[in-house]
């Protein structure tokens, strides 16, 4: 073996450099260690009812205390901090610990709106309009789809002269600049905004107290994912990934002013006038102003001021009092009224009017509060939210003073009322703005200033004096925790674009331990069956195979945790799939090996010779494999690319320990003058001198397949496919019952609650189990839809159970009872986008391997032949998937985790292909004499034991897969077994029939060199 002093060292390296990545392990676990101990010790002091948060808490804050805390110091060497070392270790993904995981839209239409200076052209709002239309089903950027539908409508028109309204652009853009000038100046603005962003981000989610949240950027589509391991409050969750942070300070009109009360009953008489109907008004009070004279003495004969003040309206009197409370003098000056939560944004609209808005002053504009009121006699929170009215200069886009000043935020006691609040500290220019805005409210009545956070009004102070030290205060009947995450937003600062969330994924920590233990158990199972088949068919070679797949796991696993992957379920899939390919080289190898000691040769020629002649094969199988992963890495989204990572790192490991650590272990065994067999007894002779016309029985393997693929052409139309929540979008919930309930009786609920949207229902494998998966609401707008769909999702299943669920319970993913133990919320956007992508993936995938096939045999034929096969295994797969689907009590649905066993299947199906016309190519150099038939029948016959045997050892531990792997990964399970089969079957039936059809006669050298040293070397051995 040539280099084997190099592939010596290099091992050496790699199995120091791994076992130095799991001593990491050992410091990180003392810290937690500690960090239990001291959250035991405080929790222990804490109210019994309390104790578990504040113990969750505690172990929060010291980890984040010591996240920037030495915990390893190598001398001379480096210092690792907690933060640098949990880094750099393997973490487990939602799925295996539960927790949260959300793929964030960076909206880059209003940065594009802003950055035209909110430009009202015509032209420019269809652009936007399109572009948000072709977003929907578009892969590209938002920019690029801007450009694209700015094509469409502009026709003539230039984009230059309405970004120049924005004077920030004018040094370089003018009016001569072409549109793609423009466009390439957007998208570099753009890509900062979003890098900004997710920059921005990051540092929020350090502060959220999460242990290795993982968070990525997709530059493409602008699209940032999240995963938040272990996070127990969802709500919390979601305030820190789509609070934009605008802090602002606005003075404010009070209820009171002149003619604002007014102003709201005239818009309540118009707006009920408008709708047809008449009210009446009782007055409570006309305040007068008289004037006076010289002397001071009032003259009542002169009216300066007369204000009629009104009783507030009950719900049937009028359009906009029907659902607004107006102040009647019992909510505090600067409060204009109150309404319940789902009747702002109607309320807004009425008040948004044209009409309306001019009976108001044009400075005024409306803010609702952020939290709901509370009602100061028995210190709760009501159900009803406060409209404020604040002062805003129409000519000036920015408030007097922004959070742009704010230099510090920390969340301490009010020292009034000792209830939590936020103390802000403000630069040298805020302090400035601030000491003019509080002298100027202190002096007018002690008037009220408007804290506005991200639009909605926190807080509303009275100003009782000057404030000149820059220092100010945000209350809001605020939690610790809420006054602690709102201190930590503020002080990362304001992202500069919107975000939102358009998937969502939450899952339970039962459910993720639960999965573990699954995915443990089918490792080991799988992991042990191959173990003994290998020892019982190879011998002494399958005992190297094992001692090669334990360096593998060893290898993968230290492999993954240096690059700080995120290991979920469809990672361990990947993990116990690599077990089953693993054994692929070896068995190549070592039937190459069988194959030269029946031509004679002595056992070290024979395996001297056995690894020559196989690693071709091997390397265009394993090339082959890992371009498709490559392909699901670029196309997928987390777990998927997680997956796709987990594969090509196996791949290699596997590449490694099978060929080069094999062979040295080889050579070192039979170099001592010691004999290994490759085979035991009952297997020595199988598949040994097989002569089967393989392509005489073509035209019959292609009825059958033909006739297959028929039926699952008419079952695509005719029962279509089961479509994963992934492809279709909408809400799907998991929830376990306490007792024992009818699928359909739950359906018939879920209808009645959704308003006639039926969803589907399906039991899941574990006891009382059942999946939900609606559309309800999956189009809305409204900002709390999530909160909407949860509430009808139990008001159903309360219909059912006679109600006696709590909402909070029934939510929480560790309560107990019936409730929700995981949740996904996929939009329709996102959707689209992980279809389109699922496509291009499977073309390009089958387009790279054409070409890769194209440039190993340099023959067309061969590259059709391969990837007709490849579309016939997908067809097939899919087929399967749809005439089953409802018919076989599991899941078969087609989503991200079936796109990625579909390629996976790709990857795997070329594997034999590639061994098989390998085989062929290096036959017809042998064969010069032999005809086409002859010669691939030769090469079928030759590797149908690799192909066989390396299919079995797959099978076994997909099987274990299928059969332990839970509910989430039987579907992907059963699509890989189906695949493997179909694979198998097509490499020898399909790829090479198809091929020799496509072909004259195969020609090849005449005998060659290589040939006459193979004739010498056998008689010599013999």
């Amino acid at each position: 073996m040539q280099g084997k002093g190099f592939v010596k060292v290099f091992l050496v390296i790699l199995t120091l450099v791994t076992v130095w990545q799991y001593f990491l392990i050992w410091p990180t676990n003392k810290v937690e260690k500690a960090a239990e101990a001291h959250a035991a010790q405080v929790a222990a002091e804490a109210p019994a009812d309390q104790q578990d948060q504040v113990k969750r808490l505690a172990e929060v804050k010291y980890l984040d205390s010591m996240s920037t805390e030495t915990v390893l110091d190598i001398p001379l060497l480096k210092s690792y901090t907690y933060q640098e070392l949990k880094g750099q270790q393997l973490a487990l993904g939602l799925d295996l610990k539960g927790g949260m995981s959300v793929v964030l839209q960076v909206n880059l239409e209003n940065f594009i709106r802003n950055m035209a200076d909110n430009s009202g052209d015509e032209t420019f709002q269809q652009a936007l309009q399109r572009a948000n239309e072709m977003q929907k089903e578009a892969q590209t950027d938002y920019v690029t789809l801007f450009a694209d539908a700015w094509n469409e409508v502009a026709g003539e028109k230039k984009l230059a002269p309405i970004f120049l309204r924005n004077e920030g652009l004018r040094e370089e853009l003018n009016y001569e600049s072409s549109d793609g000038e423009v466009i390439r100046l957007l998208r570099q603005k753009a890509d900062e905004t979003v890098n900004l962003t997710f920059n921005l981000l990051k540092k929020r989610i350090d502060k959220l107290g999460v242990a290795q949240p993982n968070v990525s950027l997709d530059e493409g589509r602008d699209l940032i994912l999240v995963e938040l391991p272990g996070i127990d409050n969802p709500e919390r969750a979601r305030t820190f990934l789509q609070a934009a942070a605008k802090l602002e300070f606005y003075d404010v009109f009070r209820i009171n002013d002149p003619g604002i009360q007014q102003a709201l009953i005239r818009a309540n008489e118009l707006l009920t006038a408008r709708a047809g109907k008449d009210i009446e008004q009782e007055i409570e009070t006309i305040n007068i102003e008289y004037a006076t004279d010289s002397l001071g003495q009032v003259d009542s004969s002169v009216v300066l001021n007369r204000d009629t003040i009104y009783k507030a309206q009950t719900t049937d009197q009028g359009v906009l009092f029907s659902k607004f409370t107006l102040n009647s003098g019992t909510m505090g000056p600067a409060v204009m009224g109150q309404a319940n939560k789902n009747q702002r944004e109607a309320i807004s609209e009425l008040l948004d009017k044209e009409e309306i808005k001019n009976l108001f002053p044009p400075e005024l504009e409306f803010k609702w509060s952020r939290n709901p009121a509370k009602n100061y006699e028995t210190g709760e929170l009501t159900d009803q939210y406060q409209l404020y009215a604040i002062k805003k200069d129409p000519l000036k886009e920015a408030a007097p003073l922004t959070g742009e000043h704010v230099t510090d935020a920390s969340a301490q006691p009010d020292p009034l009322t000792n209830e939590p609040a936020v103390s802000l500290t403000m630069d040298d220019q805020g302090a400035q703005i601030w000491g003019q805005m509080t002298t100027k409210a202190a002096q007018d009545n002690e008037r009220e200033i408007a804290i506005v956070l991200d639009d909605e009004v926190v807080s509303a102070p009275g100003v009782r004096g000057p404030i000149l030290n820059g220092s100010s205060q945000i209350t809001g009947s605020f939690s610790i925790q809420e006054a602690e995450d709102l201190a930590s937003i503020l002080q990362v600062g304001k992202l500069p674009t919107e975000t939102s969330i358009i998937q969502e994924n939450l899952v339970g920590p039962s459910l993720g331990e639960e999965n573990i233990q699954r995915s443990i158990r089918a490792l080991l199972i799988g992991f042990s069956i191959v173990l003994i088949f290998m020892i019982l068919y190879y011998g002494g070679g399958g005992i190297v195979s094992i001692i090669a797949l334990f360096l593998n796991l060893f290898f993968i696993f230290g492999a993954l945790a240096s690059l700080g992957t995120v290991l979920t379920l469809p990672g361990i899939a990947g993990i116990v799939l690599t077990i089953g390919m693993a054994v692929d080289a070896n068995v190549i190898i070592f039937e190459r090996i069988r194959e030269e000691t029946r031509e004679g040769k002595g056992l070290l020629m024979a395996i001297n010779d056995g690894f020559k002649n196989s690693y071709s094969a091997i390397i265009d199988a394993n090339v082959t494999t890992i371009l498709t992963a490559i392909v699901l890495a670029y196309f997928g989204l987390g777990p998927i690319k997680g997956f796709a990572v987990v594969l090509i790192v196996g791949v290699l490991a596997s590449l490694f320990t099978a060929v080069l650590v094999g062979r040295l272990i080889i050579d070192w065994w039979t170099g001592g003058g010691r004999s290994m067999s490759f085979h035991t007894g009952f297997s020595k002779n199988a598949f040994a001198n097989l002569n089967i016309d393989w392509l005489g029985k073509r035209r019959f393997a292609y009825i059958i397949s033909g006739t297959f693929l028929v039926l699952g052409l008419a079952s695509f139309f005719t029962r279509g496919f089961e479509l994963g929540v992934d492809f279709k979008g909408g809400y799907s919930y998991n929830i376990t019952f306490e007792q024992a309930v009818e699928a359909e009786a739950l359906r018939e609920s879920l209808t009645t609650a959704f308003e006639g949207s039926v969803p589907t229902v399906k039991a899941v494998d574990t006891e009382n189990t059942y999946n939900v998966v609606t559309d309800y609401l999956i189009d809305s707008d409204a900002e709390n839809a999530d909160d909407q769909v949860m509430a009808k999702l139990h008001e159903g299943v309360n219909s059912l159970l006679g109600g006696s669920i709590a909402l909070e319970s029934f939510k929480d993913p560790e309560g107990q009872g019936t409730h929700v133990t995981n949740s996904s919320k996929v939009g329709p956007t996102i959707a689209d986008d992980i279809k389109n992508s699922a496509l291009e993936a499977s073309i390009f995938a089958l387009l790279l391997i054409f070409l890769y096939i194209f440039i190993r045999f340099s023959k067309w034929q061969y590259s059709l032949g391969a990837v007709a096969a490849l579309f016939h295994d997908t067809l097939i797969v899919l087929a399967t998937f749809s005439i089953l689907h409802g018919l076989v009590p599991f899941n078969l649905e087609i989503d991200q985790t079936f796109i990625a066993a579909i390629l996976t299947v790709i990857g795997y199906s070329i594997n034999d292909t590639v061994v098989v016309f390998d085989r062929i190519r290096e036959y017809i150099g042998l064969y010069p004499n032999k005809n086409k038939k002859e010669v691939i029948n030769l090469a079928v016959n030759s590797t149908v034991s690799r192909t066989v045997i390396t299919s079995l050892t797959t099978l076994f531990v997909v099987a274990i897969l299928f059969i332990f792997g839970g509910t989430s990964i039987k579907g992907f399970a059963f699509a890989l077994l189906v695949g493997i089969i179909v694979g198998t079957y097509s490499s020898i039936f399909v790829a090479t029939p198809i091929m020799s059809d496509l072909s004259a006669e195969l020609t090849g050298k005449k005998q060659t060199e290589r040939k006459a040293t193979f004739s010498r070397a056998a008689s010599k051995a013999r």
